[in-house]
């Protein structure tokens, strides 16, 4: 599903008026009238008492619209205007007009003791519509709509958010203050940014897009650069029916480099997930001390002892690391291999000499702190999974910096240092180096566990095993990886959720996928 930022958002309304020539007020009455019908088959069809917040802006255009729709249903309906009524003009003013002319109710609130004066009436309404502020909004709110927005949560009514809950900056997700948390936001054109990353996903509720015209021809040249991942989105091929004469040199041979003492559990995790994944063969690279633990472990898994220096890759693991490197097709770096300097060593001249496509993961990442000239140095595709302080510590912000910007923090390295970025958390976000982001809407915090993100690094080492490109690799890796998260939650709950489930559960979570594309025979 394509998402837009506020001014993307302005600007496909602008083509669509100016250069198109559909009329502004066109555009306000199909926003209007699809929310309203989006409101009587989510809350009807008994009619319920509806108390409509309208700002002076579009926002309470639209919801002047909706307030007309609804009493022409037969829904009582009282419109509060929290602004002076000469201050609103534009389309929004065509509508109020029209409410007025048809006999509409209309209650003035422009000021703080006019709304100590209404709130009862508000209270009365068994549906409020937040049609207060919208896209447009870029500063924190204050005052009177403050007051609004914290007495609308404290009500206890189902709200519905127009376009956007008001307070919510829809290019971010960030709360400009205080926001409406809204049960159900109807949304105009295309989903914004906003509502689909945290914190402003959880404001939204139930997220619906209404078509209120634009062209299909006008956002196909807007150039958006933001996506919600879903079957849609991905390249699901690897899903699909495999040839009958097809053998496991077909789909590829990853190369493991994991493990250390005390972290052999994410290099067996790492391997285990890329054959659920599909990948035809898997070899674990790892330190030669610790092969013993790895041979009982691992099943299914090729395991390659290393030299090593006290249980762990060094400058000695270089020549064998670089020799195992011959006909595999893809190459998984770093969990759980530690970061001692000879480590350092061995990942540096592995990312320089690498010809194949590399994900890289954990300690692999810990390496390149201060050192991520060598990603650049890289000839090889990279995709690089980090969590929010991994990547803090590969920028030198805190994480906390990183959590208050995702999407373009992982664009901006995605685009400098060439590579795909796959920046964890709820709402992973997947960024290619042209500037293009996919937010992913699967995922739980049960998997807020360790262990998850080696799961995740062998799914993607995998598919790209398989030949599939980098982004299309991480996409695919990404959204599977949450969905089966979810549906393990499902069974057992989020509290006692574990990474080996995920294991478990991937086959459910292709199969599921499976279902909702058309993907046609080999």
């Amino acid at each position: 599903m394509k998402l837009a930022t506020a001014e993307e958002m302005r600007e496909l309304d602008r083509q669509t008026i100016q250069e198109v020539g559909i009329p502004g007020v066109v555009l306000m009455e199909n926003a209007g009238r699809g929310a309203a019908e989006l409101i009587r088959r989510r809350y009807g069809p008994k009619p319920r008492r509806v108390a409509v917040l309208a700002g002076r802006g579009n926002n309470g255009g639209d919801g002047f619209v909706i307030a007309r729709y609804l009493r022409g249903w037969g829904w009582p309906v009282e419109v509060f205007l929290f602004a002076e009524r000469g201050r609103v003009g534009g389309d929004a003013r065509v509508n109020l007009e029209i409410w007025l002319k048809l006999g509409g109710h209309l209650r003035d609130v422009p000021s703080e003791e006019a709304f100590e004066a209404a709130k009862d009436d508000i209270a009365r309404a068994e549906l409020v519509v937040d049609a207060l502020l919208g896209t447009g909004l870029n500063s924190e709110v204050r005052g009177l709509l403050r007051g609004v927005i914290e007495f609308v949560n404290e009500l206890g009514r189902p709200v519905v958010a127009v376009d956007i809950p008001s307070g919510l900056d829809a290019s971010t997700g960030h709360i400009l203050g205080v926001a409406v948390k809204a049960d159900l936001t109807p949304t105009f054109g295309l989903a914004k940014v906003g509502q689909v990353l945290h914190p402003g996903v959880e404001f939204v509720g139930e997220l619906e897009v209404v078509d209120i015209g634009i062209p299909p021809e006008v956002v196909r040249g807007a150039g958006l650069r933001a996506a919600l991942l879903g079957p849609e989105e991905l390249d699901c091929r690897p899903l699909g029916p495999r040839p009958r004469d097809s053998h496991k040199g077909t789909y590829g041979h990853l190369l493991v480099v994991a493990g250390s003492p005390g972290k052999t559990g994410a290099a067996a995790m790492a391997s285990e997930a890329a054959l659920r994944a599909g990948a035809g063969l898997v070899t674990l690279a790892i330190p030669l001390s610790l092969n013993p633990v790895l041979e009982v472990k691992l099943t299914e898994v090729m395991t390659e002892p290393v030299p090593e220096e006290e249980g762990t890759f060094s400058s000695k693991s270089i020549p064998r690391l670089l020799a195992l490197l011959d006909g595999k097709t893809a190459l998984a770096l770093g969990p759980g291999i530690g970061t001692r300097e000879g480590t350092k060593e061995a990942v540096f001249e592995l990312l320089r000499k690498v010809q194949i496509p590399v994900v890289i993961d954990a300690d692999g990442l810990n390496c390149l702190v201060g050192k991520l000239q060598v990603l650049k140095e890289c000839k090889a595709p990279v995709v690089i999974t980090p969590h929010p302080g991994e990547m803090g510590r590969l920028l030198g912000i805190s994480a906390r910096q990183v959590q208050e910007d995702r999407l373009q923090v992982a664009r901006r390295f995605a685009t400098e240092y060439r590579c795909v970025v796959v920046l964890k958390g709820a709402r992973t976000v997947v960024a290619s180096s042209d500037g293009r982001a996919f937010i992913n809407p699967t995922g739980n915090p049960g998997m807020a566990s360790g262990g998850t993100g080696d799961v995740l690094t062998g799914v993607i080492g995998g598919f790209l095993a398989q030949g599939v490109e980098p982004l299309e690799a991480a996409k695919l890796a990404v959204y599977l990886h949450g969905l089966a998260g979810d549906l393990v939650a499902r069974e057992l709950g989020e509290v006692s959720l574990v990474a080996t489930d995920l294991l478990e559960a991937l086959p459910w979570a292709m199969e599921e996928v499976r279902g909702a594309v058309d993907l046609s025979e080999p």
